[in-house]
């Protein structure tokens, strides 16, 4: 079988993210990623585990080209975003949506702007400069801040809010791109245990609501295992486990977070 044939009969069975041998070293000598592989299908929520240094954000930001690659092929229904110049790669980043560690939202800007800077990859270039966006844009960027529950903020500051609000104004902001899959970067990380659930949970139901596949770092294996219906392991810039959550037992996270081989 050809690679184009095969590639075909991947995206027939619904595969939405395909990694190949991804590798990437900065200019420190480490050694981030050393040729990750793997798969992500339509609607499928895949939890990334494993000790700091891994390279699990690395991996998560040179999928959407944050940070580029060294080598090796991400490819996005079938398009190969490695491959695609900055113009190119702009458009298509509208399909990619991003939920970051640090909220990543601009603090003066009110919850509204801040929501619909998701849908700027769609509309014109003067537009864009100038913020203006359709009715239609408006209406659904205050329906998704109603889904996330924060519609009666929606004038204020970002900075007037909660740690955890922020990351819902992410959630929606990441959800009125209507991208084809979402990439979390460690969503949990400084939010208390109730709220952080309450952010699995609002990540969760955008993925079975809207058949949307997620990609999520996670430093929390008990989330990772609790949310992901399957989990990868990164040790060292390498994929060790790849499997259901019932799979990841104590003789698996020895492997990944001691190095511990197999008996």
């Amino acid at each position: 079988m050809s690679e184009t044939e095969e590639r075909s009969e991947k995206e027939s069975f619904g595969t939405v993210l395909d990694v190949e041998n991804l590798k990437k070293t900065y200019g420190t000598g480490d050694e981030a990623l050393k040729g990750v592989s793997f798969e992500v299908g339509n609607g499928e929520f895949v939890s990334i585990v494993g000790p700091s240094g891994a390279g699990k954000s690395t991996l998560i930001r040179c999928i959407n080209r944050l940070v580029e690659p060294d080598s090796g092929r991400v490819f996005l229904e079938g398009t190969d975003l490695t491959d695609l110049s900055k113009g190119k790669l702009t458009k298509i980043r509208r399909d990619i949506g991003m939920i970051f560690q640090e909220f990543n939202l601009v603090e003066r800007l009110s919850v509204m702007e801040n929501v619909l800077s998701g849908r700027l990859g769609y509309t014109s270039t003067l537009n864009s400069f100038l913020r203006r966006f359709s009715d239609e844009d408006v209406s659904f960027a205050l329906e998704t801040l109603d889904r996330v529950g924060l519609k009666e903020f929606a004038d204020n500051r970002a900075d007037e809010l909660s740690g955890g609000q922020r990351q819902r104004v992410g959630i929606a902001r990441a959800v009125v791109q209507k991208p084809r899959i979402i990439l979390v970067d460690e969503p949990t990380s400084s939010l208390d245990p109730e709220i952080s659930r309450n952010v699995m949970n609002l990540i969760e139901e955008v993925s079975e609501e809207d058949n949307m596949p997620v990609l999520i770092n996670l430093h929390d294996v008990d989330l990772a295992k609790d949310y992901g219906e399957r989990v990868l392991g990164l040790r060292d810039g390498q994929k060790i486990f790849d499997n259901k959550p019932d799979k990841f037992d104590e003789t698996a996270m020895d492997k990944l977070y001691r190095g511990e081989a197999d008996e």
